[in-house]
């Protein structure tokens, strides 16, 4: 799969990311790593405990990569979890975290398929 196949599957513009990073050779090696990227298993593992504080902080974290990167799906879900705890309260629900989930499950296979 090439790189501008992979942005219209994950819901993104390359030719937008290309604003910011005008070299597609660098977009698909930061698109690459981000399938290793610790900050989704952060979230997971805050949301099991219950930490809000850290929650927030690794949605943030998740959404501020995502913009960079364009993967616009995974920004928007991670953008609304963002705001749901923003300011220290908890107002995430169910539907917002497998929102959530199931943009970080398609955008980290659609990665591996790249080539």
């Amino acid at each position: 799969m090439k790189l501008e196949e992979l942005y219209q599957k994950i819901g993104g513009d390359l030719k937008n990311v290309m604003k910011r990073i005008p070299n597609e050779a660098m977009i698909g090696k930061f698109v690459r790593k981000y399938a290793n990227d610790p900050t989704y298993s952060r979230l997971t593992a805050a949301v099991e405990a219950k930490n809000w504080k850290d929650v927030f902080l690794a949605a943030h974290t998740l959404k501020g990569i995502c913009q960079n990167l364009g993967m616009d799906n995974l920004y928007r879900s991670s953008f609304e979890v963002t705001e749901a705890l923003r300011g220290g309260s908890n107002n995430t629900n169910e539907e917002m975290l497998s929102r959530l989930k199931a943009d970080y499950e398609a955008a980290v296979e659609t990665i591996k398929q790249l080539s």
